[in-house]
């Protein structure tokens, strides 16, 4: 439980990160948070020769309105978001999803672009910004690019960005009135979820249904066509490859995919 030996780096604005990453490459890693990067470290799993500490960057951290998109800087803590009024009027799945992440202790350190960097398929955040349609922004040495976030999830703990590149901005189209829905599954109050739904309007995101997170496409496909709530859920598993565990069977995470997809959407 004792990480690799490491050299720390603490940065205070995003200029000053992007010129550490540029100048480090692969040999570092950004800390956010630490809830995911830490205790990989602990176990060995990352074993970074320089870790860059990014949270000082108050320049990440804010939530606003730009025409009719919500905008979240990628530094933003799951509690600020979860009480935020902006994201609660017009990003009201993603404020809710914010606030029933683990326990207060992460909610209060941890952040949403770490926790999208980290693309883990158990965690509820990428879901919740599948189910919102939204778009990722990364800037590096040669500027800002977009990045669908059906785009992002490319495997296992792995997304698009360069090692000299830093998830700045997160931009979602304003859900504002629309209809919403979340529901997980856990075998305790805080752990990852066995499984999860979130619902954004038509949109549906799957959490642990595979390697990396997921669109239901088949429920979403069967709505759009005037499918009923129940005939649509009972397809949330198609295409899906969830894990198979002793306490946790496959099959058994499909058919809560089909429960919980119900009931997020009647929600």
């Amino acid at each position: 439980m004792i990480p690799a030996e490491f050299r720390y780096e603490r940065v205070s604005t995003v200029d000053e990160a992007l010129a550490r990453l540029v100048a480090l490459g692969d040999e570092a890693k950004v800390l956010a948070g630490g809830h995911s990067l830490l205790p990989l470290m602990k176990l060995r799993l990352a074993a970074p020769e320089y870790l860059i500490d990014i949270g000082p960057v108050d320049e990440l951290r804010y939530v606003r309105l730009d025409g009719g998109e919500v905008v979240i800087g990628a530094l933003s803590r799951y509690s600020d978001l979860a009480q935020d009024p902006v994201l609660r009027e017009h990003a009201p799945l993603l404020a809710h999803v914010s606030g029933e992440v683990g326990d207060r202790q992460v909610r209060h350190r941890g952040t949403i672009g770490g926790s999208l960097v980290h693309a883990d398929s158990a965690a509820d955040l990428p879901a919740a910004v599948l189910a919102s349609d939204a778009v990722l922004v990364a800037r590096g040495p040669a500027g800002e690019r977009r990045i669908p976030a059906a785009e992002f999830f490319l495997g296992p703990f792995t997304t698009p960005l360069e090692p000299d590149e830093l998830l700045t901005e997160i931009r979602l189209p304003a859900q504002t009135g629309q209809e919403w829905g979340f529901r997980k599954f856990t075998r305790r109050a805080i752990d990852w979820a066995m499984v999860g739904v979130a619902v954004a309007g038509g949109r549906v995101g799957l959490v642990n249904m595979g390697g990396v997170p997921l669109r239901a496409t088949a429920t979403e496909a069967a709505l759009a066509s005037g499918a009923s709530v129940a005939e649509a859920a009972e397809l949330a598993a198609e295409g899906t490859s969830p894990p198979d565990e002793p306490h946790a069977t496959a099959e058994y995470r499909r058919h809560l995919a089909r429960v919980l997809t119900r009931r997020a959407l009647t929600r």
